[in-house]
């Protein structure tokens, strides 16, 4: 089916239940063509579902069917320090999610031979428990890893043979450096690749560097998703700076995050998806607030993302009209050594938003991150040292970018 046949499908099969779309597209009938698509059918929002939700709790109001068809629950991690977004699915939406994990394991190499431990403890984030059974429905020996210290995950993993790893960038550098603390030698590990996902660090060369440096013979593999939304992108192997979206399952779009309008391909923009297969719950142009750069040499009819996801439109800052993006700076702390942990906070000074890094690691560490910084951001943003161990650690998404009171949102 073309693109536009799945949209068309989507629509008829969607608005004569789903109370939610039924009001948004009043009156539309399904698009004659994509660019009827674009020009008529409103973006869809966070805000606007999180208010439904509001309105019709638990679950708001965009279900296709009867609550009673429904199994599955997952919710937003809600890092943004906003209530969490509460997704359901029915048995047909939920396989349709898994078959989008499966393509993501297929393109890192992963096979039915393949021994997949999961280091994350199992909770309503919709993004490994997806993997977890995708990995079983391919004939995986699947490990869950939950409920455990690092110490014990890490010997685990060894004892039965791991060969691959899914985990937050973050926590796969963790678990490197637990080992080296406590002794483990990872050269005796199977892993041979690592599944990341839950938050921008994959597709960022230094983080990369440093997982595959803590993990002897492993090599990274970034994959991006979201609870509302599902599994979107992939990697492949040789590509590792490119997440390539899903065309059989998503009508993707880059959009102009202040005008709504389509941004040239190679023009950082806003990723805006449509799922077509999600019918249970389904997003129709919906803003994720993910930057991302379409690249120059996709072919025709595919989206191909230069650099993986870039960062989130709300998590840019301004410091002294230069915009930063979270990514930018871990890419620049992560180049420049090996930084036990890191973090960023964000103040204000005479009405000017600054920055500061804390990082754990020497002096000499420090002044090399705030050289780069100055060269590459054209900012000087002070780094101060930490004591080893002092800052926090995260399993899931990281939150290393920490606004102090009275920091303005730009």
């Amino acid at each position: 089916m073309t693109p536009l046949e799945r949209l068309r499908a989507l629509f008829q099969q969607v608005l004569p239940g789903n109370r939610f779309y039924a009001a948004k597209l009043a009156g539309m009938t399904a698009p004659a063509s994509l660019e009827e698509f674009a020009a008529r059918v409103p973006f869809t929002t966070k805000a606007e579902l999180l208010a439904d939700q509001e309105l019709h709790p638990p679950f708001g109001s965009n279900l296709t069917f009867p609550l009673s068809a429904y199994t599955r629950f997952c919710q937003t991690s809600a890092t943004s320090g906003r209530k969490p977004l509460r997704w359901l699915d029915t048995p047909e939406s939920w396989q349709w999610l898994l078959r989008n994990w499966t393509r993501v394991f297929s393109e890192a190499g992963v096979t039915s031979a393949d021994r997949v431990f999961c280091a994350f403890s199992f909770g309503p984030f919709l993004g490994f428990w997806t993997a977890f059974e995708a990995a079983a429905q391919m004939g995986c020996l699947v490990l869950p890893g939950g409920g455990m210290a690092s110490g014990a995950r890490l010997q685990m993993l060894l004892d039965l043979e791991a060969t691959v790893l899914c985990a937050t960038p973050t926590y796969a550098i963790h678990l490197g450096q637990a080992a080296a603390t406590e002794g483990v030698d990872l050269a005796r590990s199977k892993i041979r690749r690592i599944m990341v996902a839950g938050e921008p660090g994959g597709s960022v060369p230094a983080v990369r560097a440093r997982v595959e440096a803590l993990w002897p013979g492993a090599v990274v593999m970034d994959h991006h998703g979201m609870t509302e939304v599902g599994p979107v992108t992939y990697s492949r192997v040789g590509e590792p700076e490119v997440l390539r979206v899903m065309g059989d399952a998503y009508l993707a779009e880059v959009i102009d995050p202040a005008s709504g309008r389509a941004v040239p391909r190679g023009e950082t923009g806003e990723l805006v998806l449509t799922n077509f297969g999600r019918l249970a719950s389904p997003l129709v142009r919906y803003r994720t607030g993910d930057l991302v750069r379409e690249a120059l040499e996709a072919a025709p009819g595919e989206m191909a993302l230069a650099g993986g996801i870039l960062g989130r439109a709300d998590d840019m800052v301004v410091v002294r009209g230069v915009n930063v993006f979270p990514a930018a700076v871990e890419e620049i702390v992560r180049g420049c050594g090996h930084a036990g942990e890191f973090r960023v906070l964000v103040g204000e000074r005479e009405s000017l938003t600054e920055l500061t890094v804390e990082l754990e690691g020497d002096a000499a560490l420090a002044q090399r991150v705030a050289e780069e910084l100055r060269n590459t951001l054209t900012l000087r943003i002070p780094v101060m040292t930490a004591p080893a161990g002092s800052l926090p650690r995260f399993e899931l998404k990281a939150r290393r970018w920490v606004r102090q009171e009275g920091a303005a949102r730009t």
